[in-house]
């Protein structure tokens, strides 16, 4: 009945798929999850209830893309609260009301369809970062195969083959726990596998013949002299992709018994990705021509290496080598970037190989053609670029920067250059200054962010800069260069979602979920102070609705909200608690008339809403009284309210020992009899 009531109300805007029970909503969400964009889900289900449903959703992470609304016939705040712990975002309760069940689904929609659209720009950028770095990594790694004289493509095929043997191990086992992102790293760092080829005499690294065997020791110390240059970098020390390169660099010559070069490394004492490089790297030396031998087809490389004829390799890897064997040389050949990546080899090899061309010439063709990039890059990326040096004292915009900014390219004294101080601030330029000059060698970056003023309006913007040092004892700070990023809409959008995530639409106060995480903080780190939380009902709004309609139940709920935000003050927590019902959560000290502050709150909330009389019930409780556990204050809190309404509703009332087993406001049983409440008579109607 519940289904076909709320199919009823939305089947005319959105495609609705019912389930009987908890099993077959979790069976749908298996094979359609990618297609849902809510759920409604009812808390009392047959063979699977909604509290197991969310606990499947939550172990498959379902609920990071799909949100859930659930559907109670009781506001039972216990369930209420258990619920969204496990993720809810909002709750309907029964009897539906059309309109509000409405609203409540589109506001959900809405507010995660924004939420991916900011997840896939972030995404986006990401990827446009990998992709331009990973460029970058195949270029200095096609310049040293230029000086081996290998073919271009070898750099592609070890991508390609390194790839695939990852994503086909990571299928078989779970053993290396490889992710996508493990594998997208390896694949990266693969390309610099023989960087220190580069230190490698040319003579030998192309000779024809047969190599003696002085000259093969020789060979072999590229792997030393590769893994050297990268531990030698200046920067970038701890990133993960300097790290994996450090290995595939040293090691993906070792072999898995023991027999490899350089450190004789055994078994998986060997890292992974040095083992998977490892197998690319021979099956593309023998199906590729190099100057001292033929190609062999791919049939007879494979076997080679499944019998050992290269080296003995992780038993592992040679099972999918195996069950990989039918499809893989047709994958390589598919490679959609291969041509691509041929025709950058050959402009790189006739620019190279240009004998008409003086290395002066070339050196300054290239410097130029460097600065053309830059100077576009910079154009294009809708970044503020600058550098800043200190002697002498000046500070340099990107043209594109300087035309944004309505400055002079060039500006000498900044410190007090009054057009920049009225863009961005005395006090921020100080800051940023600061930030930059404490910076060390070893820790050059800072980051900062900041309202800049141009074009008559403020913008928000990212600052990134990293401090320039000469070499010495000690070091000594030169400059700065860097950047400064527009975010303002990003940010606009960001905080816009974090309010509707946070707000309750209706009353644009907090929400009951964001104002318990705000209290909890607060408790939390004042474990000194004093607070009172106190929970509100409407006493007859039941009435209000029925007889002048839910729009003006609606509208009554907007202007107690209004009356409540001028009743306290802007340090405190106020929130729709639940449909009738709001929150109040404030500080007070010893020499603080309590009773005063919750009585104006009270009186200033009585009166008559366009003849409607408006009557509220109140119930507040103390940390002193009860302790710093939110959910206890919040449930003597909520007893306080019942024993309010119980003794005859229009008043507010402290909780105290005497109802302690007495029952709640939000899902009370009818019936019960409960001890005397301690009232306070300014509260009675």
């Amino acid at each position: 009945m519940n289904r076909a009531i709320l199919a009823d109300m939305l089947e005319a805007d959105y495609e609705i798929i019912e389930a009987e029970n908890g099993v077959e909503a979790v069976s749908i969400l298996q094979k359609r999850s990618g297609e849902i964009s809510l759920v409604l889900l009812d808390m009392v289900m047959p063979e699977m209830d909604g509290f197991e449903v969310l606990d499947v959703m939550e172990q498959e992470h379902w609920m990071d893309s799909i949100p859930v609304i659930m559907i109670s016939a009781e506001s039972d705040v216990i369930q209420m609260q258990r619920a969204y712990d496990k993720g809810v975002v909002d709750f309907i309760l029964r009897p539906f009301d059309e309109r509000i069940v409405r609203r409540r689904v589109v506001n959900t929609i809405l507010l995660y369809t924004n939420q991916k659209k900011l997840i896939e720009l972030v995404a986006e950028e990401i990827w446009e970062k990998e992709r331009v770095s990973n460029l970058m990594i195949e270029i200095l790694s096609h310049v040293v195969e230029f000086r081996n004289e290998e073919s271009g493509q070898h750099i592609l095929r070890i991508h390609v083959l390194t790839e695939l043997f990852l994503k086909h191990l990571a299928g078989k086992t779970q053993r290396y726990h490889l992710s996508p992102a493990d594998i997208s790293l390896i694949v990266m760092a693969s390309a610099l596998h023989d960087i220190g080829k580069i230190a490698v005499d040319e003579r030998i690294l192309n000779k024809p013949a047969r190599l003696t065997d002085e000259e093969f020791e020789i060979i072999k110390t590229h792997t030393l002299l590769g893994a050297k240059m990268l531990d030698n970098l200046p920067i970038y020390t701890d990133e993960p992709l300097l790290k994996v390169a450090y290995q595939i660099c040293r090691w993906h010559h070792e072999r898995y018994d023991g027999r490899g070069y350089p450190d004789g490394l055994a078994g998986d004492d060997i890292p992974i990705a040095a083992q998977v490089v490892a197998l690319a790297d021979v099956y593309d030396a023998l199906t590729s021509e190099r100057c001292y031998k033929k190609a062999y087809s791919h049939e007879t490389a494979v076997n080679m290496i499944l019998e050992g004829q290269c080296g003995t390799f992780n038993p592992l890897l040679m099972e999918c080598l195996r069950e990989m064997d039918d499809g893989l040389e047709e994958t390589i050949k598919k490679s959609e970037s291969a041509q691509n990546q041929h025709e950058l080899w050959k402009t790189m090899q006739e620019a190279l190989r240009n004998k008409d061309v003086s290395i002066s010439d070339r050196s300054l063709r290239q410097l130029n053609h460097e600065r053309m990039k830059a100077n576009f890059y910079a154009d294009m990326s809708g970044e503020i670029q600058f550098e800043y040096t200190l002697a002498p004292e000046m500070l340099t915009l990107s043209d594109w920067g300087a035309r944004k900014l309505g400055l002079e390219k060039i500006i000498a004294d900044q410190k007090h250059d009054q057009a920049i101080r009225q863009i961005g601030g005395a006090d921020k330029l100080d800051t940023i200054s600061k930030a930059i000059r404490s910076t060390t060698p070893e820790a050059p970056v800072v980051r900062y962010e900041c309202e800049l003023h141009h074009d008559g309006q403020p913008r928000w913007y990212q600052i990134v800069a990293r401090s320039i040092w000469e070499e010495g004892t000690p070091p000594k700070y030169v400059g700065a260069i860097g950047k400064a990023v527009d975010i303002h809409e990003s940010l606009m959008r960001l905080m816009e979602l974090e309010k509707q995530a946070s707000y309750d639409m209706m009353t644009d106060l907090l929400n009951r979920y964001y104002a318990e995480r705000y209290i909890k903080e607060r408790l939390a780190k004042n474990q000194n102070a004093e607070f009172v939380l106190a929970l509100l009902d409407l006493d007859e709004f039941k009435r209000a609705n029925d007889t002048n309609g839910h729009l003006f139940g609606d509208r009554m709920l907007q202007h107690v909200a209004q009356l409540l935000r001028q009743a306290v003050r802007g340090s405190d927590i106020i929130a729709r608690a639940g449909g009738d019902e709001f929150l109040v959560f404030l500080k007070y000290t010893e020499d603080t008339d309590l009773d005063a502050i919750i009585s104006r709150i009270f009186n200033m909330l009585t009166g008559s809403y366009h003849g409607f009389k408006i009557s509220i019930s109140m119930g507040a409780a103390q940390t002193a009284t009860v302790g710093y556990d939110y959910d206890r204050l919040f449930q003597a809190a909520d007893q306080a309210l019942y024993s309010a309404k119980k003794a005859g509703k229009g008043r507010y009332c402290y909780y105290d020992a005497t109802m302690r087993n007495t029952l709640s406001a939000i899902s009370p049983i009818d019936g019960q009899d409960n001890k005397a409440p301690d009232l306070r008579g300014g509260g009675v109607q």
